[in-house]
Formats: structure tokens, sequence, C-alpha cells
């Protein structure tokens, strides 16, 4: 025990000593996070004030907007804050109630895309019987099975993680509070407690993976089976953009756990940090604008209203100002 000591504070990765590319690179992701949080919120927005989609998959895919808001709120501010203010310390509390929440987030949506996966399989190879097997009361029930699976399995992990003491190095060599860096300056007992519930979850991860390949395999071979060209194409255009986020989320997610762990601050950890803590929250909106058809045609018609209203009020002060 001689050489483990009690840490406090903890001391975030720096890519560079200037000032000047420190801005820069806090500006960076400042707009980055400004992007994902409009797309993210103009997604929730649309979805809520369209009565037209108040259906389960979009009830998904709004719940799945918001918890990307979440994810990329947990990490990119503080980065955005250090960046600027040249600050690269966190407190250990602070450092576990990032993990805590990151891992929380990233499990939810893992859970989310399985049950959008199972409600396109419904919708698609089960059409009569789709309303009455994703009704409200199951739709709600399996959200809130999501959110609660997001709960436990970060609960369990921030738990393990962080049984002090840690060794004596206090440096994180990336730009949060990343799992495999606290397992890097942690115990060799909580080391192999968090391995084994990684290899558990590793499992679950392949199982899930498994479940929604099986899903897709399915739904694509009822999709090319369909006879209407109308029929097809609207089936691929709610399935495309649900598999295109899976894929960017699963591939994101193999980085994180199996990547290497850096040993020293370089560009490539805080472009493989980058990748599955900002690309998907940025990406998804846009996927989900530029391939649902429904979502488009809603966005449209918001944009529209809200461009229409100054135009009739400025008609209506001119009409007003001629009769005087």
């Amino acid at each position: 025990m001689s050489n483990l000591t009690i840490i406090t504070q903890l001391t975030l990765m720096s890519i560079s000593s200037s000032r000047e590319l420190q801005v820069v690179q806090g500006l960076l992701f400042l707009v980055i996070y400004l992007g994902a949080l409009t797309g993210n919120l103009l997604t929730i927005t649309v979805i809520v004030t369209s009565t037209r989609l108040h259906s389960p998959m979009y009830f998904f895919i709004g719940n799945l907007s918001l918890i990307d808001l979440c994810y990329i709120s947990v990490t990119v501010p503080k980065l955005v804050v250090n960046s600027l203010s040249g600050n690269k310390s966190i407190s250990l509390t602070a450092c576990a109630a990032q993990i805590f929440l990151f891992i929380l987030f990233a499990s939810t949506e893992l859970s989310f895309l399985v049950v959008m996966s199972y409600d396109r399989y419904v919708a698609i190879c089960h059409p009569l019987h789709y309303g009455l097997t994703l009704t409200p009361h199951v739709c709600t029930q399996a959200a809130g099975g999501s959110w609660a699976s997001g709960l436990v399995n970060s609960t369990i992990h921030t738990g393990i993680l962080f049984k002090l003491p840690f060794k004596g190095s206090n440096v994180i060599f990336q730009y949060f509070c990343d799992v495999p860096q606290i397992l890097r300056i942690s115990s060799l007992d909580v080391r192999f407690s968090e391995h084994v519930f990684l290899a558990m979850n590793v499992c679950m991860g392949f199982i899930c993976s498994a479940l929604l390949f099986l899903s897709y395999v399915r739904i694509f071979s009822m999709v090319l089976s369909m006879h209407s060209m109308e029929a097809r194409n609207k089936a691929l255009s709610t399935c495309t953009p649900q598999l295109a986020v899976l894929l960017v989320f699963m591939i994101s997610g193999i980085i994180a756990v199996l990547g290497p762990i850096a040993d020293k601050a370089s560009l490539s950890s805080l472009l493989t940090g980058m990748f599955y803590t900002m690309v998907p929250p940025f990406i998804n909106p846009l996927i989900y604008c530029l391939r649902n058809r429904e979502i488009n045609t809603a966005l449209g018609r918001a944009f529209n209203r809200c461009f229409e209203y100054p135009t009739r009020v400025i008609c209506d002060l001119k009409n007003t100002l001629k009769k005087f």
C-alpha cells in the first residue's frame, strides 16, 4: 500500500501547451456542441409539437435525441471551459459524476436501439399486429426499462471504479474521465472487478448485437420481397436511418471498449475520444432529418410557420399604417 495514495484532484489531457491552439480547440468543440444541441433540440421539438409524429417509432426517436443531448453534455462543456480557461484539473467527485452519467446515457442508448429495431421489425414484418403489440403502455414500459438498465449498469461501474485508493499518478490522458484511464491508475483489485464486469457487459453487448443483426436481416429480407416500390421505399426510409445510427454507435462502442489505453497525451487519443463522445450525438439528428421523410416534412411546416407569422404581422402593420 506504500505506492497508493488518496487522490482528490485529477489532471486531464492537454494536446498543446500553446494558449492560442487551446482556445481554437475550445471554440471548435463549442461549435460541435452547439450543432449537436441544436439538431437534437429541433428533433425533440418537432416530434413533440407535430401530432402526425405521435407514434411509437417517433416516441423512441425523441427519447434517443434526448439521450444524445445529455450524452454530449456530460463531457464537451467541461472540455470547452478547460480549453478556454487553460485549467486542466477536475475533482474526483466531478470525475465520478462524469463517468456515472456517461455510462448511464451510453447504456440507455444501446437499449433504445434494441427496442427501436424491434419496433421496425413488428412494423414491417407483422404490420397487422403493430397497433396491438406496441401500445402506449408497452412503449412507456420499454422506455422505462431502457433507462432503468442504464442506471443499474452505470451505478455498478462507478461503484467498482471509485473504490479508493488509486495509484500515485493522477494524470488522465484523455480530455474527460474515461473508464480505461481510470482503470490505468486504479488498484489491482479494482481492475480485476471491473474487467470481470466489463466482460459481462461485452457478452451482453454481443447478445444485443446478435438480436439487432437478426432483426435487420428479417426486416431487409421482407423489404426486398415487397412488390410495391412505394412500400419498399417507405420501409427503407424508416429503417436506413436507424441502421446508420446503430452502426455509428456500435463502432464507437467497440473503439471505446477495445481500443488501446493511451499512456501519453496525443492527437490520436483526442480523435478517438471525439469519435465516441461527439460523433454519434452530432450525426444522429442529421441522419434522421436527411433520411426521414416525415421528420423532413414536419420540419418544413415548422419553419414555414415561423416565417409566416412575422410576415403576417408586418402585413397587418402596413395595412394599419395605410388607414392613417
